[in-house]
């Protein structure tokens, strides 16, 4: 027997998503309603419980919303996406480094310019 279509309100409770937020990955065109409810209500398959918690996953790893549709419809098709997956995750870590070596960049040029305001009279603060 087939899990019995679940409304939007409870998709959001399974997944801890705000109502608005499964809304706008719906009309995005990352997850579909099997139909609506007679009241108009969008009525989701149970499985888009676990698509969601993959897209918020992946949106925390900042993969764009096309590339995250192209990822979920490779699924979809039955294709192992795990080398999209570990390219996007690769491509994070680099992009973290980057800026990691940036903000030390600019650490060490503020830390020159209070030396600096320091050696020229400024107060210095505990």
């Amino acid at each position: 027997m087939d899990a019995p279509a679940l409304r939007i309100g409870q998709v959001a409770e399974a997944t801890g998503l705000p109502v608005k937020t499964v809304r706008f990955y719906c009309d995005e065109g990352l997850i579909g309603i099997v139909s609506r409810s007679p009241g108009g209500y969008r009525l989701f398959d149970p499985s888009v419980v676990g698509e969601l918690g993959l897209i918020r996953t992946l949106r925390t790893l900042e993969v764009p919303l096309p590339e995250l549709k192209r990822i979920l419809d490779v699924r979809r098709a039955g294709h192992c996406n795990c080398g999209a997956l570990k390219s996007n995750i690769q491509g994070r870590i680099c992009s973290i480094e980057q800026r990691l070596t940036e903000l030390a960049a600019m650490k060490a040029e503020l830390g020159q310019l209070l030396s600096a305001w320091e050696e020229c009279g400024g107060l210095k603060t505990a």
